[in-house]
């Protein structure tokens, strides 16, 4: 019975081994807007320049793949395996973008701080950045970008988030035409809470288009300048 037993594992394990692997299962995570399309994936699923498709299990590299895959810009994490009956799964998780530098480049900041570049597929509607700002310095604009992804006020009314060259941060809305000067990221959140009070008053007072600019800058007051 033992003898009987190690056979049939054994004759399992070999014929497992020489299992043809199919064409592969491209699963994208979260949101439907493809920023990378699934034949973009398929062409970095090779193994030796070769597809791996109806390759023996035993010669697919999962952990290359996975690593060809997660070296892409717009890949945030990708995951692969291969089933018992020989399925490859590919699990990708895009990058998510909260801005768009629009300078002497275009790329997206994504929702971690990091570079992504734009796609030919999908574009987002996300807040523009301008002004002086280079891949190798995003925190300022990527935590107002962020504050603006999760602040539902600011999410529907800034359109442009504009750099200095000296790091103080302006802001443009949709709908008005002032000029919102944030300054330093000190004291944001009182500064957005006293943004939102003056628009607030300006709106029931219907003086919001009296402004040039809105500056947010001093600690205890919020100074309008008229036009």
């Amino acid at each position: 019975m033992l003898c009987l037993v190690v056979f049939l594992f054994a004759f399992s394990s070999a014929r497992n081994s020489v299992r043809k692997v199919s064409e592969p299962n491209i699963k994208f995570l979260g949101d439907d807007n493809l920023f990378v399309t699934h034949d973009a994936v398929s062409k970095l699923l090779i193994q030796n320049k070769e597809s791996i498709s109806n390759k023996p299990k035993e010669t697919i590299a999962l952990n290359e793949l996975e690593s060809a895959l997660n070296a892409n810009d717009m890949i945030k994490r990708a995951q692969v395996y291969i089933s018992v009956d020989g399925i490859l799964t590919a699990e990708i998780e895009q990058k998510k973008p909260i801005a768009r530098v629009s300078t002497n480049a275009s790329y997206y900041i994504d929702d971690e701080g990091f570079y992504m570049p734009l796609s030919t597929n999908y574009s987002s509607r996300v807040p523009l950045v301008t002004g002086f700002v280079t891949k190798n310095e995003l925190y300022n604009v990527y935590v107002v970008a962020k504050k603006i992804q999760s602040d539902e006020f600011l999410k529907n009314h800034v359109t442009e988030i504009h750099q200095k060259e000296n790091g103080n941060i302006d802001l443009k809305f949709r709908l008005n035409d002032f000029r919102i000067k944030l300054g330093s990221l000190d004291r944001l959140d009182k500064k957005i809470n006293n943004l939102k009070a003056f628009y607030q008053k300006a709106m029931k007072d219907g003086t919001l288009n009296n402004y040039s600019a809105v500056n947010l800058r001093f600690d205890k007051q919020v100074i309008g300048t008229k036009k």
